[in-house]
């Protein structure tokens, strides 16, 4: 999608979030308490991003992963704004701002907490993977 294009296809929210870089409230957000069978897709290029079965309740406000469902589609970039150093995660595919990975997540899985903003994020329910053309996925679960 293209600049002005884009603004007609996101909500505020996900143009700030995905584009200008922007963080969305904690515990106001689509996918924060969310835990029903599926993926998570970038919103603008819809590359698949996350898995269900990697999502968990980390009390932060945001979802929460313990590892990405294709590495190479989401990238990572040093983060020193705020005041903070911190690793930014992007989608590789369409550039797009997705939140934060911090390494206090589960050690029994990957100890990485992929902090992730919903407005970065559309959800294919498992129903639906195979007619949205997800369905190489469905092997997953």
């Amino acid at each position: 999608m293209e600049g002005f294009q884009m603004k007609d296809k996101l909500t505020d929210m996900q143009y700030y979030v995905t584009q200008q870089n922007g963080t969305e409230p904690p515990f106001q957000n689509e996918f924060d308490k969310h835990f029903e069978e599926g993926i998570y897709v970038d919103v603008v290029s819809g590359k698949p991003l996350f898995h269900s079965k990697d999502k968990y309740d980390a009390g932060c406000g945001w979802p929460s992963f313990t590892r990405p469902i294709e590495s190479q589609e989401v990238v990572e970039h040093s983060d020193e704004s705020h005041g903070m150093r911190r690793v930014e995660v992007r989608s590789k595919t369409a550039d797009s701002h997705l939140g934060h990975v911090f390494p206090d997540g589960p050690s029994e899985e990957t100890g990485l907490r992929y902090c992730i903003n919903s407005a970065s994020l559309r959800f294919v329910p498992k129903t639906q993977l195979k007619e949205e053309g997800y369905e190489d996925y469905l092997k997953l679960f």
